[in-house]
């Protein structure tokens, strides 16, 4: 079975690389927009986006006019959600402060949405689903806000902030999948490969 990754994140590579998967990546070039307000509908919309956008692409990318080996694409989308906002990626350093003058002190959800593609005997499986993890974070000082918002860190992470990185000094508690935090639910992903009968390491 080959996996790809359909990311470029080198969070998610590194998750999939701790559980032990071999996989390569194929960055989705799909446009991502979903019609819903709903966190859970929206990283869901979009991990099946990525997916089927990189699954189309499977027979280019073996260099055949057919398909000769069974895979799964592993399609993720990750947003923070606060006081009735999704919080994607930060447009600029002023958006990223704004975010986490709203998150410092609250607890927030953390929805990461991910679709697996998966193609074997002759026949394409889909399944999509979501982990929501909530967050629990210390209050920040403007200075903290100052602080972490130019160290740079902010700048391609949902919500503004990175659990693993700098902004672990704030994190009080979650209640959830941390790998969910971080960009991929490593541990729900083995859950459902394991349902369809799939390995995902030898």
């Amino acid at each position: 079975m080959k996996f790809i990754l359909a990311s470029a994140s080198p969070r998610r590579k590194e998750l999939l690389t701790q559980i032990g998967m071999n996989f390569t990546v194929q960055v989705s070039e799909a446009e991502e927009s979903a019609d819903t307000t709903d966190p859970a509908e929206y990283v869901m919309q979009l991990s099946f986006l990525k997916a089927e956008d990189v699954a189309g692409k499977i027979p280019v990318m073996y260099d055949a006019p057919g398909i000769d080996q069974d895979f799964v694409v592993i399609g993720s989308d990750t947003v923070v959600a606060a006081e009735g906002e999704i919080m994607g990626k930060p447009v600029d350093d002023e958006d990223a402060a704004r975010m986490l003058r709203k998150l410092a002190g609250n607890t927030h959800q953390v929805y990461t949405g991910v679709t697996l593609f998966c193609f074997r005997n002759g026949r394409l499986e889909r399944n999509t689903f979501y982990e929501k993890t909530d967050v629990t974070m210390y209050d920040m000082t403007e200075e903290d806000i100052k602080d972490y918002v130019s160290s740079g860190e902010c700048r391609d992470k949902a919500g503004s902030y990175a659990i693993q990185g700098l902004c672990a000094a704030y994190i009080k508690s979650i209640q959830g999948e941390y790998a969910s935090v971080v960009g991929l639910p490593v541990a729900r992903i083995c859950y459902e490969l394991k349902k369809m009968g799939i390995r995902w390491r030898e």
